[in-house]
């Protein structure tokens, strides 16, 4: 058996060989400052392309709505990275959205959410950012087609959705909501992808945290609403699932799972504490919920079948799954979300939970596309989201055909949307019991 505390320590080695600190003795508290800092804004996550590996070198392709774009190399490279910048000019870029050359960086750079940071925090990360080792690799970063390829389009952009200014203090509320505040709003920038956005992609800041659909994912809710949120969650839930990727029947994957990952496993137990404070405080909107299908619905019967050949044997048949690694179903507001993206994505494409210090197992669970038809698919999320207690709108093979394109528009995974494309036939569930009520 392997001995846990060597595990994380092998871990912390391997963290400290890809964020290694470089500065004289003078500056080492601020450079530890800034790499926490770097975990907490997430930076590693966007600036490393999956392919090569390396860290902050840029590449990772982001699929916005209106096009891709290539993330920048932020290593010391003074040809391809930032070497060369000055700290005024990293500084503008992280809070102001203009890049050395005076260019409009797109949003897809959160400036509207990091424009909140403090000037001695952006000093830390900016000592940290200096002992990065340079890597050459020249990014053309805007992949967008034509009109949005403009970046002088942006000043009308920032005009409508973006307000600089730092993080001010609310006064009425406590020193704890007010650091969950300034690391939420700020540095974790979760409005990136839970605050619903604008027809330009700019938040709508009076739906904040209500939940939104991102490159084929859906960012729930995360209000303190109980029929929509996480307001049946206790702080301590909150705290648990941003440290180890998992509590009660949730076990985070896709972009969250990254988050977790690569930025709040890493955040210190008080600042889990003060953003778990600060949501626990955010109003939503309370929903009437529909009813829940009867066990007697075609659609359920089909989705019983599917169920029990290809989910049942991970996610067991109460639907449970299995604490810490596997989904669990029941009273599960991710899977009863009204918008389906995240459970037809995962269904389709396949995932893996989020590997952290106090979890580092990581399930994964392959793609079903090559396997089931979208008739089937659909069957199978509208059982799940209408038993053991669960009520939730049911999912049409529209629906699922639909994601299917969004994910080969993406290129992500194997989601052939004919059956000759896969090379399989079509499982026969004719003899299946549950066919057969």
């Amino acid at each position: 058996m392997i001995d846990r505390n060597f595990l994380i320590a092998s871990l912390s080695g391997v963290l400290f060989l890809m964020f290694p600190i470089k500065a004289g003795a003078q500056d080492a508290q601020a450079v530890a400052r800034g790499q926490y800092l770097a975990r907490a804004a997430d930076c590693v996550a966007c600036h490393t392309n999956p392919a090569d590996n390396r860290a902050f070198a840029g590449g990772y392709a982001l699929q916005t709505p209106f096009g891709k774009l290539l993330t920048s190399n932020i290593t010391q490279d003074i040809e391809t990275g930032i070497g060369g910048w000055t700290e005024a000019e990293f500084s503008r870029a992280v809070r102001e959205g203009i890049g050395r050359q005076g260019q409009h960086l797109y949003p897809a750079m959160p400036y509207p959410s990091y424009t909140k940071l403090t000037d001695a925090d952006v000093h830390d990360l900016w000592l940290y950012m200096k002992t990065i080792t340079p890597v050459k690799n020249r990014v053309v970063s805007n992949q967008l087609p034509f009109p949005f390829n403009i970046r002088a389009a942006l000043i009308v952009w920032n005009l409508w959705n973006f307000r600089s200014g730092r993080y001010v203090d609310d006064t009425s509320k406590s020193k704890a909501w007010n650091r969950g505040a300034y690391l939420a709003e700020g540095l974790e920038h979760c409005n990136s992808c839970h605050t619903p956005k604008n027809l330009l992609g700019g938040d709508k800041s009076s739906q904040a945290y209500r939940g939104a659909s991102l490159q084929g994912w859906y960012a729930p809710d995360i209000t303190n609403s109980h029929t929509l949120g996480i307001g049946s969650w206790h702080k301590d839930d909150l705290k648990t699932y941003l440290k180890t990727g998992s509590v009660g029947p949730y076990v985070a994957s896709g972009p969250m799972g990254e988050a977790i990952e690569n930025s709040t496993q890493y955040l210190r137990d008080g600042d889990l504490e003060a953003i778990a404070t600060y949501f626990s405080d955010i109003k939503g909107q309370e929903a009437s919920l529909p009813a829940s299908l009867p066990a007697s619905d075609p659609r359920m019967h089909q989705g019983k079948a599917v169920y029990e050949m290809a989910c049942a044997a991970c996610h067991r048949s109460d639907g449970r799954g299995v604490s810490t690694m596997i989904t669990g179903f029941p009273a599960n507001r991710a899977i009863l979300a009204p918008v389906k993206d995240s459970i037809l994505h995962t269904i389709l494409a396949g995932g893996r939970g989020a590997m952290t210090h106090e979890n580092p197992t990581g399930a994964a669970m392959p793609s079903f596309s090559w396997s089931l038809s979208d008739e089937q698919i659909a069957a199978a999320a509208t059982y799940i989201r209408n038993s053991w207690g669960n009520n939730a709108s049911a999912v049409t093979p529209e629906e699922v055909k639909a994601m299917r394109r969004t994910l080969q528009f993406r290129q992500v995974g194997p989601v052939p949307d004919d059956w000759s494309l896969s090379g399989e036939s079509k499982p026969d569930l004719s003899a299946h019991p549950a066919m057969h009520p």
